[in-house]
């Protein structure tokens, strides 16, 4: 009871108000883990030979588990620590009458029952098809304006008629939309990648580490800042070539008389280095 109690109070100095980013949420995982690991091993040096028959209070990644009673189902609170959780429900576990956790036997791990938790996030499902259907829709639109713009390059490249600044303009815009699309793809390949089924604490373990190195020591995170910063670049340049197509009609009424090829040059300058 008194292991009990003394998680509970630090349950509520860590209680979750509003959003969190992920790695404000794996701190606070992490600080809930490392007290529940002291806490446990308070219990342990407490522990007398009659609780043996009874299952051990452990943590499982999300949860500090109190110890069970055999053949009684064990319930605690959802976590208020976790953002997304419906924090009026609770989380089960079994203790089985020979006084370890029921196992599920197809994975090998101690059987959990979050449904309540999860509650939220099934109400979330219709959100999550809307945006699988967005991202469906606009990948396909960015597949198909790639495959039109590079058969509209390659007939202006293959025609020498078709030679002209002002074409050349109309290509450098098109690649500039094309890089855009390939940037979009990469990005959400890169950016929105899930870390696949790993084990809860390995995952918490890694993003700790993450969060606490030294600036120097992030260099994981260069493919991803790297993938961001070429998507914005690509994405301004499309602005700066629209504003070259612009300033080209410009010129063509107020220097009719001068030689487009004196300010291609500018031109490119000025969409690709903006």
């Amino acid at each position: 009871e008194s292991f009990i109690k003394t998680f509970n109070n630090y349950l509520e100095e860590m209680e979750v108000d509003g959003p969190l980013s992920a790695q404000e949420q794996m701190i606070i995982l992490y600080d809930i883990k490392r007290q529940c690991q002291h806490n446990l091993s308070n219990t342990d040096t407490e522990a007398t030979g009659a609780v043996d028959e009874t299952c051990p209070p452990e943590w499982d990644g999300l949860i500090c588990w109190p110890r069970g009673s055999p053949g009684l189902l064990t319930k605690v609170p959802c976590p208020s620590y976790i953002y997304d959780f419906n924090h009026k429900g609770h989380a089960y576990r079994t203790c089985d009458v020979n006084g370890s956790w029921a196992l599920l036997e197809d994975w090998n791990k101690t059987w959990t029952n979050y449904s309540e938790c999860w509650r939220f996030l099934h109400h979330n499902y219709e959100e999550q098809q809307f945006f699988d259907r967005l991202y469906f829709i606009y990948t396909v639109g960015y597949a198909v304006s790639f495959s039109s713009l590079m058969v509209a390059i390659l007939i202006i490249g293959y025609f020498r008629r078709l030679h002209c600044t002002r074409n050349y303009i109309h290509m450098h815009l098109f690649v500039s939309f094309m890089l855009r699309a390939v940037s979009i793809f990469v990005k959400d390949k890169v950016v929105h990648s899930s870390a696949g089924l790993q084990d809860f604490d390995s995952v918490l373990l890694d993003n700790i580490k993450a969060v606490s190195m030294s600036p120097t020591d992030k260099s994981r995170y260069v493919g991803c800042k790297v993938t961001v910063l070429l998507f914005i670049y690509f994405l301004a340049t499309n602005y700066f070539w629209i504003l070259v197509e612009g300033l080209y009609l410009h010129s063509l009424i107020f220097m009719a008389f001068r030689s487009d090829n004196k300010y291609l040059w500018a031109f490119i300058l000025i969409g690709w280095g903006e």
